[in-house]
């Protein structure tokens, strides 16, 4: 493992920077991207086996799961937070060549991820009951979402630092070296689960317990690599906290705080739609969103290939590079979530019944899966204008196109649609919500293009050499 560690961390910082600011754009996202789609499949493939192994244990067992992911989203929302607060700054500071800023957001993004994981740790506990009745629990789901809950939040503090760890490794150029430590962790965790579920005899407990220790495994691999990466290792002199330091971070940090609380937000709004119909509906759903999220970590995997490529452009003020980037992550993710889409729709009957052998929850979850499956291939556009807006600054924007299919969309049409269609509603919320979602993004797409255009003209303009009209 360590000559593998070694190998992956072997470039330099200047040889990073000449591959992000002058390598051809496609090759480069791809190189960034793939590291990040393997590590997403593969975190991904964990949580569809540890879903089929929970679902021994019964259908509410399966619905605590879909509960329970409000827990997941709270813990994802830090470590997203400090991850793209301070990434997506380091990435602007490594491309302008001032290396000691981003050492700087480094190491204090670290501290503040770990305290904040404290907090959490502890108020998770004291309050675990009443977050699994909000997040859309039914009497017969509660114990097992209480059970799971609590010992997920007791990981809280690596958990969200492993998340920041990760992604900033990845916007310093470094994707493989990200999806090593994050691999390592997820494939222990596919053997560790069941044998602390059924082996052990933990039930849910189990699962949960496997969750949070490969995830300590993971975050003490990333640890490594950011001490032996060579870029920004963590210091306790670079550990400066200040308002203008968090302001900055907020700026970065802010859009995928709310996009991931908004998750939390749809994943109770469409639980407690789904709860007048029983337990199996809830099944459904949260299998659903395990299955679809295949599609979405791909469209997120290029996203986050493109992130360093558009961040080192941005500090050298590269915008015919940043644009370039654009369009091909647009095309790659569109084209690889429709071909995902067509295998999931055709099959989607026998995917419910392989995680649920139950004619009610299959019933309730193959419409569902089969419309889902083609509407996330119009989150591309979302999603990817979302990454341009946030890796360039632009808060408030990136914020609202990341929460309107999530929450403000979501929240209107979730509503809507279950009163006025019943548990059809509930079933096309989502595709109706990205549907929307995606004729909302359009306007935001051009004008920050068009920003860069105006961008790239001025620094073209100051390029000239000045004229003599004596």
């Amino acid at each position: 493992m360590k000559n593998i560690i070694k190998a992956a961390t072997a470039k330099s910082s200047e040889q990073i920077y000449r591959e992000m600011t002058e390598g051809p754009v496609g090759p480069v996202i791809i190189n960034q991207a793939w590291p990040a789609i393997l590590s997403n499949m593969v975190t991904e493939a964990y949580n569809l086996v540890d879903t089929y192994f929970v679902g021994q244990l019964g259908t509410a067992a399966s619905g605590a799961i879909g509960v329970s992911f409000v827990a997941m989203v709270v813990i994802q929302a830090v470590g997203f937070y400090f991850a793209q607060g301070t990434g997506t700054a380091m990435s602007r500071y490594l491309g302008a060549k001032e290396d000691e800023k981003a050492n700087v957001l480094a190491s204090t993004g670290l501290v503040c991820t770990i305290t904040i994981g404290l907090a959490i740790a502890i108020l998770g506990n004291i309050f675990d009951e009443q977050i699994c009745l909000i997040a859309g629990a039914t009497p017969t789901i509660l114990p097992y979402a209480r059970t799971f809950i609590s010992i997920i939040f007791l990981g809280a503090p690596w958990m969200c630092s492993a998340l920041m760890l990760n992604m900033q490794i990845r916007f310093e150029g470094e994707s493989l070296s990200a999806m090593i430590a994050m691999v390592a962790g997820a494939i222990i965790n596919i053997f560790l689960s069941p044998a602390l579920i059924f082996g052990a005899g933990f039930g849910i407990a189990g699962s949960a317990l496997a969750n949070i220790i490969c995830q300590f495994i993971s975050f003490v691999l990333l640890l490594y690599m950011m001490q032996n990466s060579g870029i920004t290792p963590f210091r306790w002199k670079y550990v400066r906290p200040s308002k203008r330091l968090f302001c900055e971070i907020t700026q970065g940090g802010v859009p995928s705080f709310v996009r991931q609380c908004m998750s939390g937000v749809a994943a109770t709004l469409l639980n407690n739609a789904a709860d007048p119909y029983g337990d199996a509906m809830v099944a459904a759903m949260a299998i659903v969103n395990r299955i679809t999220s295949l599609g979405n970590y791909v469209q997120i995997g290029i996203g986050q290939g493109y992130q360093p490529v558009l961040g080192y452009n941005l500090g050298a003020k590269n915008y015919k590079r940043v644009r370039k980037g654009y369009f091909f992550s647009l095309r790659a993710a569109s084209i690889s979530v429709f071909a995902i889409g067509v295998v999931t729709s055709i099959f989607a009957p026998q995917l419910i019944n392989f995680f649920r052998d139950d004619p009610e929850v299959v019933q309730a979850g193959t419409l569902t899966l089969r419309m889902t499956s083609f509407s996330i291939v119009l989150t591309g556009a979302s999603m990817i204008t979302n990454f341009l807006l946030q890796t360039s600054g632009h808060m408030w924007s990136a914020t609202f196109i990341g929460a309107c299919r999530l929450g403000l969309v979501l929240g209107s049409v979730v509503v809507i649609l279950s009163h006025t269609m019943g548990m059809l509603g509930v079933q096309i919320a989502q595709p109706v919500s990205d549907v929307i979602t995606a004729i909302i993004t359009i306007p935001f797409a051009l004008w920050c293009l068009h920003n860069f255009d105006e961008a790239d003209k001025q620094e073209q303009a100051k390029a000239q050499p000045v004229t003599d009209k004596r």
